[in-house]
């Protein structure tokens, strides 16, 4: 790394759609934080009469997810366009950080989106069947909760990351998709 380029820790969308060029992605381990479908959503991937659910990272547990360099001169636009995509309104409070992570060959200095969020959106301690619930039924004008929530699953692995609690959901969900529609 060299100094003034810019990382991005990536645990879910931004591994598979991260918005801005990057140089070089590695991967990465958070100590303290863990994924978690927590985040309502009315509007990116779900609606007024059926939210949905997306990923942050609540306290505790350790996450394992990809760091993403950003070119010095790519950096203020980078943080730009991610700054527009992840907190996108006023009514949001903004929950982005500068957070250190565990690379294979030492620590590093990386940009975060809502680690340890706060606000009227956020669903604490949910229980893994309503989760798999909503992120099946769930869909806004980014897509559904379960492409959502695939996208996650397969990037990681393409990654060879292997998140178990992220494979249940799958697997949870793909039991409510049978059962709100039914083959045949």
């Amino acid at each position: 790394m060299q100094s003034g380029d810019l990382w991005v820790f990536g645990y879910g969308s931004l591994i598979w759609e991260p918005g801005f060029d990057f140089v070089e992605r590695r991967l990465a381990t958070l100590e303290g934080y863990r994924r978690a479908f927590c985040m309502a959503s009315i509007r990116y991937r779900g609606t007024p009469e059926a939210p949905g659910l997306m990923m942050a990272l609540m306290a505790g547990g350790r996450c394992a997810g990809l760091v993403l360099e950003v070119d010095e001169a790519e950096a203020d636009a980078a943080i730009d366009g991610l700054v527009r995509r992840e907190t996108p309104f006023v009514e949001n409070e903004p929950d982005w950080r500068w957070i250190t992570v565990d690379l294979p060959s030492g620590k590093a200095r990386a940009l975060v989106f809502w680690a340890g969020p706060r606000g009227p959106s956020i669903r604490r301690a949910l229980p893994l069947d309503l989760v798999a619930r909503q992120l099946a039924a769930a869909c806004g004008y980014r897509g559904s909760c379960a492409e959502y929530l695939r996208n996650t699953v397969e990037s990681l692995e393409e990654a060879g990351l292997h998140d178990s609690n992220l494979w249940r959901l799958q697997h949870m969900v793909a039991e409510e998709i049978d059962r709100i529609f039914p083959a045949g």
